[in-house]
């Protein structure tokens, strides 16, 4: 379906979602007998090799393990942890799970083994399939959990002691597992997410079978994919990330999924070489993957195969959108969802992107702004991002959060999912996103949301990364403050910090500029790479104080 612009997106589009949907049998499976050889994902591993599976493999695999976790006592309900990187074994896990009805719970690599306890505990999970190079670690958290029943790994030599050994229940598994009567669906369980945990321990995101069809308007009119087309999203697999931009969407609009299992530090040159060897025609990253892309010599890639861009996860700044677009001809689509959501807001492609804007709402999310009093705001007013669910709850809204129905209570209150982030709205029905509730800054009268000086600040040679707080001002209430990572071969000092400062003052309201610069080799942040600003305002309390 195509649309001449966004208002009539938003009055003709919609989602059906059958009452029992669920993904592995109304897409994978169908998929797979209809056209069984259809491309549905190409892999490059570490080493460079690539790999091609078709839906027939996804399909026949994904039976096979469903069937021998049944076989070893996994049921319909059980929670089963996966510590998978970007192998291919994720997506045939996942759909295992989706078949038999288990809640997958993906998480990151870079869990300790605290983390991981302190995740079985609370999710109260059973399972684990994880790659052999985290079975020493999913190991030693084992101790503390009696209640994990069955450890799986993938890959590697021998499995160790009380380990099953993947490949082998792959081969083990009878390759037909048809929908049965009884089959998950619709409003039962499907997985569950931990969040950042920016502000303190991870809440137990839920989401039931429905959320995989809210992703199709992530893919087929955010992503802009079409049947053919190969998806680049640079995401890990521990976080709801990549199932937006590596798994449900992408396949319901028939787009190849291309998966890069890199380790380590991201390098934009070896991710230049990615997107220029195997032709990827939409790409999805975070705004610092674009800053780092742009510092390399992109007039000696051939981009040509590359037709669309989009990002989230932090504000894209001006400059970055520009020298993009100058060095490619493309723009970048901005968009804005949650962990508890599908995709929210968005700038599409029949619309005209403003740089730092993300968007208009998605049809079927109705967005508004509220302030303190749960009044809406009008334009040019900031306000919390609340979605109005007094008479039906969007496709892709979680179910809520695991074993704490008090905090479930008060992000729903009075009949609005509330975000906890605050935006305004322009006169054209633009959102222009200002930070968390809690990170905004009142300083001498004004409000100030941390990302607009941010963006300010990157925009700067010397700048590679920036944090904006407020820190305690006997005059200001608050005074902004920049805690600032440098680039290489730029030092801190005076001159540096009055240079910034007014790079900033021409930049946004000179009101915005940070009084106060404290230059740091890293910022705090979480395994999922977000800003811990709530880390930053602990430690200047302490500094404070003392």
């Amino acid at each position: 379906m195509k649309f001449n612009g966004y208002d009539e997106f938003l009055s003709e589009f919609s989602i059906d979602c059958p009452d029992r949907f669920n993904f592995v049998f109304d897409v994978v499976d169908t998929k797979a007998a209809r056209t069984p050889h259809t491309l549905a994902m190409i892999h490059v591993d570490r080493d460079g090799a690539r790999r091609e599976f078709d839906y027939q493999f996804f399909a026949s695999q994904s039976a096979q393990l469903a069937n021998s976790l049944i076989a070893r006592g996994v049921k319909k309900g059980d929670r089963v942890m996966l510590l998978l990187y970007r192998r291919v074994e994720f997506w045939v896990s996942m759909l295992a799970l989706h078949r038999l009805g288990a809640v997958a719970i993906p998480s990151p690599f870079l869990l300790t083994a605290k983390d991981i306890a302190y995740r079985v505990d609370e999710a109260e999970i059973t399972a684990v399939i994880c790659e052999d190079s985290l079975t020493a670690t999913v190991q030693a958290a084992r101790e503390k959990c009696p209640a994990i029943q069955l450890l799986v790994q993938v890959g590697g030599a021998e499995a160790p002691a009380g380990w099953l050994d993947y490949t082998a229940l792959i081969e083990a598994g009878e390759k037909m597992f048809s929908r049965p009567a009884d089959a998950p669906g619709g409003s039962d369980p499907l997985l569950i997410f931990f969040s950042s945990g920016t502000t303190g321990n991870p809440k137990m995101v839920a989401h039931d079978h429905r959320y995989p069809a809210g992703h199709q308007v992530t893919a087929s009119w955010w992503h802009d994919l079409k049947p053919g087309d190969i998806h680049l999203t640079l995401a890990d697999t521990g976080w709801g990330k990549a199932v937006w931009g590596k798994f449900y969407g992408q396949w319901m609009a028939g787009a190849t999924v291309f998966v890069w299992d890199f380790r380590g530090k991201f390098e934009p040159e070896q991710l230049l070489d990615i997107l220029e060897k195997h032709r990827v025609t939409t790409f999805c990253a975070p705004p610092t993957v674009y800053r780092f892309l742009i510092n390399e010599d992109l007039g000696a890639r051939d981009l040509s195969a590359l037709r669309h861009c989009t990002t989230a996860g932090e504000l894209l700044n001006d400059s970055v959108f520009h020298e993009w677009k100058q060095a490619t001809g493309l723009a970048i689509y901005e968009g804005y969802g949650q962990t508890e959501t599908t995709l929210q807001i968005a700038t599409f492609p029949f619309m005209e992107p403003k740089p730092g804007s993300i968007g208009k709402p998605v049809p079927g999310w109705p967005v508004v702004l509220l302030d303190e009093g749960d009044r809406i705001c009008p334009p040019g007013v900031e306000g919390e991002i609340c979605i109005d669910i007094r008479n039906a709850r969007p496709i892709g809204l979680f179910s809520g959060y695991l074993n704490q129905p008090h905090k479930t209570a008060e992000a729903t209150r009075s009949g609005y999912y509330r975000t906890g982030d605050k935006a305004w709205v322009d006169e054209e029905g633009y959102f222009w996103f200002m930070g968390r509730v809690d990170d905004l800054i009142k300083s001498s009268g004004y409000r100030v949301g941390p990302f607009e000086v941010e963006s300010a600040l990157v925009s700067h040679d010397a700048v590679l990364e920036a944090a904006v707080t407020g820190v305690p001002d006997p005059v200001r209430g608050q005074a902004i403050k920049a805690t600032v990572v440098l680039n290489d071969g730029f030092e801190p000092g005076d001159k540096l910090t009055r240079e910034l400062q007014d790079h900033v003052k021409q930049v946004t309201a000179p009101y915005k500029y940070p009084r106060i610069i404290n230059y740091v080799e890293e910022l705090p942040k979480t395994i999922s790479g977000k800003i811990k600003r709530q880390a930053i305002r602990s430690r200047d309390m302490v500094n404070t104080s003392n």
